[in-house]
């Protein structure tokens, strides 16, 4: 499917039941609400969603707005001052997370969750794909709003209620009304799909997506890749080397950027190390096994499908921005984009190198799954089917290419 056709998908599902937001994609006016040349170029519905995006009053306490998790000038993503790399605090300094915070950018582009059929070596199977959060326990970004101001780790909301009446009582109420009429606020569960779905039609301006890294401009013929970041992209679209294409797709064949997205919307388990600077990882016993614990998904799941095979699996990230992540993987483990790509071409050769050793002298491989979902950690496509000893499908030099590249998936202005 082509990434515009995933984004259709998108639309879609995801906006399934959210009237409100019909014709959103139309040129609408700008708003009259717009207080900065940054806002002028927004329609009042996402507008909304910006003031709602970066209102610090929606939490409890009072203080940690979306927006302290996914900064702008950090292409969407930061961690609201947590001393941990890619982990993000909550509204109270005691509350750390678990999961690295994603980026928000280029989200629009990923179907709805559910099981699509897909075509392996010519073989019809069924895969997880699409939706949002690590594990797609959300099905599309306007239930994904909704989450992080409920979850106790992050924002700290006790109800739905509880948000309205403080978007009620706040300082854009009537552009709430104006968006939605004058009963906006009558029914508090209704009041907050309209705000989730405002925040959606802020989350599709260009700002989340802008298409402008030199990698596009090389798309578009109007810049040339140095020889060190051609060699990446050669390494990178090679299935018998990086084979990174596999999961972090493009079309080969397109010069259009909304075609490289660069990731399927599928899970994956990698089998990365644990990351013992998260506070719940002090715990041995404690793991996080990622799409398998997605709530409801027993009941969801193809006949196909045995639930247990998906412990250890988490979604495919975009690698647009990547660069500038600071953490990477679900648990932030890394902090180095060059340990990230690395650990791609030695985790099966040279395990020690990035798990810890038993007393046996062996490396602790996969140490963040317990030893019965070890097994569902992907090890048979490029560059993983190695062994130890033998050589990496990747050198040095190819991994400081694939580092070179992957640098050209920066938008403008993020740092």
């Amino acid at each position: 499917m082509s990434r515009t056709g995933a984004r259709a998908l998108y639309l879609a599902v995801g906006l399934a039941g959210f009237a409100p937001l019909a014709g959103w994609a139309d040129s609408a006016a700008p708003s009259r609400f717009a207080q900065s040349d940054d806002e002028k170029s927004l329609s009042d519905v996402q507008l909304l969603g910006k003031r709602i995006f970066e209102d610090t009053n929606l939490s409890e306490p009072r203080g940690l707005a979306c927006q302290a998790c996914h900064q702008p000038q950090h292409a969407f993503q930061g961690v609201n001052g947590s001393p941990i790399p890619g982990i993000a605090a909550g509204s109270t300094p005691d509350k750390i997370g678990h999961r690295k915070s994603p980026t928000l950018m280029y989200k629009t582009y990923s179907p709805a969750f559910g099981f699509y059929k897909d075509l392996d070596d010519g073989k019809e199977t069924l895969e997880a794909k699409g939706g949002q959060m690590w594990d797609g326990r959300a099905s599309d970004m306007v239930e994904q709003a909704t989450l992080p101001m409920l979850d106790p780790a992050e924002m700290n909301n006790p109800s739905i209620e509880a948000v309205v009446e403080k978007v009620k009582a706040g300082p854009y109420a009537d552009l709430v009304r104006t968006v939605y009429g004058d009963d906006a606020f009558a029914d508090p569960k209704a009041a907050m799909s309209k705000l989730t779905a405002a925040i959606f039609a802020y989350e599709v301006t260009e700002r989340f997506a802008p298409f402008s890294s030199k990698f596009d401009d090389y798309l578009r013929g109007k810049a040339k890749l140095t020889p060190a970041e051609a060699r990446g992209f050669e390494l990178f679209t090679d299935p018998k080397r990086g084979n990174c294409i596999a999961c972090h797709v493009g079309r080969t064949d397109s010069k259009d950027p909304t075609d490289w997205i660069f990731t399927d919307f599928t899970y994956d388990a990698l089998g990365a190390p644990r990351n013992a600077a998260i506070p719940a990882n002090a715990d041995a016993s404690t793991f996080d096994l990622g799409l398998c614990k997605q709530p409801g998904l027993a009941a969801k799941l193809p006949k196909e499908i045995k639930l247990e095979s998906l412990c250890g699996a988490f979604k495919v990230p975009t690698l647009r921005n990547v660069a500038v992540a600071g953490a990477y993987y679900h648990n932030a483990v890394f902090t180095s984009l060059r340990d990230a790509v690395a650990i791609y071409a030695t985790r099966d050769t040279d395990p020690g190198r990035w798990f810890p050793r038993l007393k046996s002298g062996e490396a602790d491989k996969f140490n963040d799954l317990p030893g019965g979902y070890k097994a569902n950690v992907n090890t048979d496509e490029v560059p993983y089917d190695r062994h130890p000893g033998q050589r990496p499908r990747l050198s040095d030099q190819d991994i400081d290419a694939l580092v070179a590249f992957l640098g050209t998936l920066t938008d403008k202005g993020m740092q």
